[in-house]
């Protein structure tokens, strides 16, 4: 379905119920408030609620603070349920739970994995962020922008396309910051906060995560991993996986970089593993294998196992991959 079914589902409906993913970062989180903002200009009705509390380094932004926190309640009523940046329903966690509290629900997303669960369906993998997406309601609806919104749609395009670095980086892209740096960001101040305001505790952490570095594939393939025991009781205030496999992009001669992290879970062992590609590896495709999804430059999954055991299926797959392609 197009951008068109859902300005018309906009139009027609009163009351909003906005999500988005566990462990939001900026696109997940500047999509939110845009598209808040602009439901409020408009006159209708709408809340935003996360089963993840909003990290540290994005309480900058206006309108973080409206975010509210997971609980259920039956008695919720909503015309629409959106999700953003949501590659299947299951991906906002709890929050999924309120499905049957809303009429329907409207799914804005750019994962070439996604699996179109909404009754509305707006998927754009060209899409450099879900907040380009939003950028272009706001266009469509002939709404204007603010600085607030504004700030919240920088944050979104800055956030995932690496600083304007990675391959889903295009003219439109730099058309759209554009647009908003015209309401006088201040772009510095938006970058500190968001990757320079890190704890030297939390800097300490990231070190040893950084020393489980490992090479396979002669180098090809850069691995990290953390231990369950590594974060047990503490809170991280910033993205420790962006921040690791940033560093690993740095290793000359690497194709995708991995980090596996060890969780604990009711049903016993689970593996968080999260891939990033510079291009010639599609990791979705991996990643898709596993049961999980994302893009064809960043995508991860979740399985049960060892660290040790799914690090070894992982790159044997990967490996498989490399050498098909190269």
């Amino acid at each position: 379905m197009s951008i068109g079914k859902v300005i018309d589902c906009i139009k027609k409906s009163r009351t909003f119920l906005i999500t988005t993913h566990q462990c939001p970062e900026g696109d997940a989180l500047g999509s939110e408030i845009a598209l808040y903002n602009l439901l409020k200009k408009i006159g209708k009705t709408a809340v935003i609620v996360n089963q993840s509390p909003t990290p540290r380094e994005y309480t900058f932004l206006k309108g973080s603070e409206l975010i509210r926190p997971f609980r259920y309640n039956k008695k919720f009523s909503f015309d629409i349920l959106v999700m953003l940046d949501c590659s299947d329903k299951y991906r906002c966690g709890c929050v999924a739970r309120l499905v049957d509290t809303c009429q329907r629900v409207v799914n804005i997303d750019h994962h070439i994995s996604n699996d179109y669960f909404g009754d509305i369906n707006w998927v754009l993998p060209t899409a450099s962020s879900v907040s380009e997406m939003i950028y272009k309601l706001y266009k469509m609806l002939r709404i204007q922008l603010d600085i607030d919104t504004a700030r919240a749609l920088y944050v979104g395009i800055l956030t995932d396309t690496g600083s304007f670095r990675y391959v889903n980086t295009n003219s439109f892209t730099h058309k759209m910051a554009a647009e908003l740096l015209k309401f006088h960001l201040d772009v510095y101040n938006i970058y500190r906060n968001i990757y320079e305001d890190i704890s030297f505790s939390d800097i300490l952490l990231l070190s040893k995560v950084i020393l489980t570095i490992k090479r396979e594939a002669s180098g090809k393939i850069i691995t990290f991993q953390i231990r369950h025991d590594l974060l047990k009781g503490k809170r991280i205030h910033f993205d420790l996986t962006e921040h690791v496999l940033n560093f690993g992009r740095l290793v000359h001669g690497a194709e995708v970089c991995i980090l596996f992290k060890e969780q604990q879970s009711k049903a016993g062992r689970l593996v968080r593993v999260n891939l990033r590609s510079r291009g010639k590896v599609d990791v979705n495709h991996i990643a898709q294998f596993f049961g999980g999804g994302g893009h064809k430059t960043a995508s991860g999954y979740t399985v049960s196992g060892s660290i040790e055991e799914v690090k070894k299926r992982t790159i044997k797959k990967i490996k498989e991959r490399l050498r098909y392609l190269l």
